[in-house]
């Protein structure tokens, strides 16, 4: 929930309220993932969670008093949301076995879907109790604390060193691992990871889905009732609908991607990502074909998009793991990092092509930009797409010393 839904604050203003998170996010991502890798996540993980909590607190009364120190607690809270996305990399570098990395994908990036459904159950709920809409951060805040102090307490940030680590779990971790992944440092090939033609690939798709998905999901209400003409309830309704349907398929198939052997890692990755990006491509682009008299139609078009990205975890995701291997902390960090441009990129395309939110004709170039976006994303990913560890991944910080002593 938003303070701004019980404060009398003008649409300019909510718009800054909106986009104050959004560059907390954008200012926090990296160098996060920067301490990340050094430090580790455990504590610094943990700080992050509780300047969230902490900044939550305070929100309903600055929200009653002073519009500019709400706006710097969202931008706390953005600088504080940008942890997880380095958190999603290093988890699945030190902890995912390689057998089991789109598992660890398709759990850890869930936390947005779940998030908004609990968050929008219980804040509605707790808004029409005697306590009042403050009681909805208060108890999101209480929740904050109680979660982070677990966090540090069961957390470790080297499962070798683990005391409810065993020798046989130990073992499964770093199967198929190479020695330069399981003897990690802090250092990074950062100039060699950007130039690598599969990872610009994987991120191109990342950018196309996640500007597609964080495009869709905020206006999908608008949509359902502006346009298909659903009254606001029921538009409510299915646009959480259409969020619930794409988090069981996201686990399913997380499943499928880790343990389906008939097929090689290259052929599955074709189909996930084919699905994932190439068909909701198709779907999106149709979402501006049927006219609004299609009501049903546009909201099947809709929720099918939303599906077929929950296979993600088996596409690019997958590629650009295997690929970059004991660094692809980094590679995730910049693909959930897509998340945050789309907050930019979405509204910017609704205020290009959307003057008057009833007009479909409008709606529907939004729908065919992001489509072909889609398209064009997967046809590039095809050729490339591989689960043989980059050349990168060979270069530590020990070589790069002896080529440096070698060139001298």
């Amino acid at each position: 929930m938003s303070p701004v839904n019980a404060v009398a604050y003008t649409s300019t203003e909510k718009d800054f309220i909106n986009w104050s998170l959004s560059v907390g996010t954008l200012v926090g991502t990296f160098p996060l993932n920067f301490l990340f890798t050094k430090y580790g996540a455990r504590w610094l993980f943990f700080l992050a969670g509780t300047m969230s909590a902490l900044s939550t607190v305070v929100m309903p009364i600055t929200a009653l008093f002073d519009l500019k120190l709400l706006l710097a607690l969202r931008f706390l809270q953005g600088l504080a949301f940008g942890a997880n996305f380095g958190v999603i990399g290093i988890l699945c570098v030190r902890w995912a076995p390689i057998s089991e990395t789109s598992i660890f994908i398709s759990v850890l990036t869930s936390f947005t879907f779940i998030s908004s459904l609990v968050t929008n159950q219980l804040s509605a709920w707790l808004c029409n109790t005697s306590f009042g809409w403050p009681s909805a951060f208060y108890c999101h805040a209480a929740f904050g604390f109680l979660v982070f102090s677990l966090w540090v307490l069961c957390y470790g940030d080297d499962p070798q060193l683990h005391p409810m680590v065993g020798e046989k779990e130990l073992l499964k971790i770093q199967e198929g691992k190479t020695k330069e992944h399981i003897q990690r440092d802090a250092f990074v090939p950062y100039k060699e990871i950007i130039k690598n033609k599969v990872i610009l690939i994987v991120w191109l798709n990342a950018f196309a889905e996640m500007t597609t998905m964080t495009f869709l999901l905020p206006y999908a209400a608008t949509y359902f009732n502006s346009v298909l003409g659903f009254r606001s309830t029921t538009a409510g309704t299915l646009s959480a609908l259409v969020s619930a349907t794409h988090l069981p398929l996201k686990f399913v198939f997380g499943i499928i991607s880790d343990k389906l052997k008939c097929i090689s890692e290259r052929s599955k990755m074709w189909i996930f990502n084919t699905i994932a990006v190439g068909l909701a491509g198709v779907f999106c682009a149709l979402i501006g074909v049927f006219s609004s008299d299609w009501s049903i139609t546009g909201f099947i078009m809709y929720t099918i998009v939303l599906t077929c990205m929950g296979l993600n975890v088996g596409g690019f995701y997958r590629c650009g793991t295997l690929c970059a291997r004991q660094y692809s902390h980094f590679v995730l960090t910049v693909i959930q990092f897509m998340k945050c441009i789309g907050m930019f990129v979405g509204p910017l395309l609704h205020l290009i092509f959307v003057s008057d939110e009833k007009n479909y004709n409008q709606w529907r170039y939004t729908y065919w930009v992001q489509g072909a976006l889609l398209l064009i994303a997967n046809f590039m990913f095809i050729p490339i797409a591989t689960d043989q560890a980059a050349s990168f991944t060979h270069i530590t910080r020990s070589s790069e010393k002896a080529e440096g002593s070698d060139k001298t």
